[in-house]
């Protein structure tokens, strides 16, 4: 069963029936902005690109690895993203970060996922979108964030993924920021860390 997630609240990243979840999907999915003619005629649809990003930190509170479009892969190997979608066109996750939590090395304290308006909408602007948490090993959502309901921002930092006491957890934060990149919202992904 799936949570939908408000602001600051934490969740445990447990699998239905117990038993810590080894793989999670990061899914980003929106639609492009659609705009009426003159009189009904001539619509159109305005081209979106929303960025899905995982800043990577240590326990120092350091950043470590960047996974977003520029780089899909994270040095190590355990976060892979699935690609830069531009236009928000097609059913489903747009964008999708896969890691592999038992592989996270364990110098790595916490992952801390954010999304951008690269194209510089803001989200009270772009249709249905939404970023959730998925169970990769049987494709069950655990948790959804409406982000299209969050108002007239271009930046979202959704959530941290982080060990405590051995396990990994999971903190949606929900915070509203602006600018195109993760790179913006570093200086307030700091205070949640």
């Amino acid at each position: 069963m799936s949570v939908s997630l408000s602001k600051g609240q934490k969740i445990n990243l447990e699998k239905q029936g117990g038993g810590a979840l080894g793989k999670v999907t990061m899914g980003l999915g929106w639609d492009a902005i659609k705009s009426k003619g003159f009189l009904g005629f001539g619509s159109k649809s305005e081209a979106v690109d929303l960025d899905a990003s995982v800043v990577m930190f240590d326990e120092g509170n350091s950043p470590v690895d960047v996974i977003w479009f520029r780089q899909l892969r994270s040095k190590d190997g355990s976060v892979v993203h699935t690609g830069d979608n531009r236009t928000g066109a097609g059913d489903g996750d747009d964008e999708q970060i896969n890691v592999d939590l038992g592989a996270v090395p364990a110098s790595v304290k916490s992952l801390v996922f954010t999304v951008n308006s690269f194209t510089g909408q803001t989200f009270a602007q772009v249709e249905n979108a939404y970023c959730r948490l998925v169970d990769a090993s049987n494709g069950q959502e655990v948790a959804r964030f409406n982000l299209s309901v969050q108002g007239p921002h271009s930046a979202q930092i959704m959530a941290k993924v982080y060990r405590h006491n051995g396990a990994w957890k999971m903190h949606a934060i929900g915070e509203n920021g602006n600018g195109r990149t993760f790179d913006d919202l570093l200086p307030q992904i700091s205070a949640h860390l």
